[in-house]
């Protein structure tokens, strides 16, 4: 880790894990994201959601992707930011209002790039939990770190 608590790839292992901050999602927040991004009426419109297959208003998945992503970026400070190479996304169940979300990552594997040897590519299982510890999303990325200035020489 540098001074100002910037991750470099040299400060990743495996089994390493970073835990956020929570972020509580009320209603209006998920409609007037769902109404700009994902206007579907289990997203939009809570009389309509009670008779979809969630039974009420859910958060559309993007909305919770970008929640994680924000609990993310402020609880793993990679250096030069976090940058997806791929990557598997699930919702094995729905975020609902009132949810308060925090994410825990883990790294499952780091390797130094072959071709640049200024980077370094990592594997991290990112779940977000709600409040009753229910997994709402699981998302598997390779990012790309970079290595400390002058690690990769020689």
């Amino acid at each position: 880790m540098d001074d100002d608590g910037r991750l470099y790839l040299e400060d990743l292992r495996p089994g390493q894990r970073f835990t956020s901050a929570t972020y509580e999602l009320g209603a209006d927040e998920i409609v007037a994201f769902a109404s700009d991004y994902d206007p579907q009426p289990f997203h939009t419109d809570p009389d309509a959601a009670t008779d979809s297959f969630f039974g009420g208003l859910v958060a559309s998945g993007w909305h919770t992707a970008g929640v994680a992503m924000r609990l993310l970026v402020r609880s793993m400070p990679i250096a030069g930011g976090i940058i997806g190479a791929g990557g598997e996304l699930s919702w094995p169940a729905p975020t609902r209002p009132g949810s308060v979300l925090r994410v825990e990552a883990e790294i499952v594997e780091v390797r130094p790039s072959r071709s640049r040897p200024e980077l370094g590519m990592v594997v991290v299982r990112i779940e977000t939990r709600d409040q009753d510890d229910v997994l709402v999303q699981v998302f598997t990325p390779t990012i790309v770190v970079p290595r400390r200035p002058g690690a990769g020489e020689g």
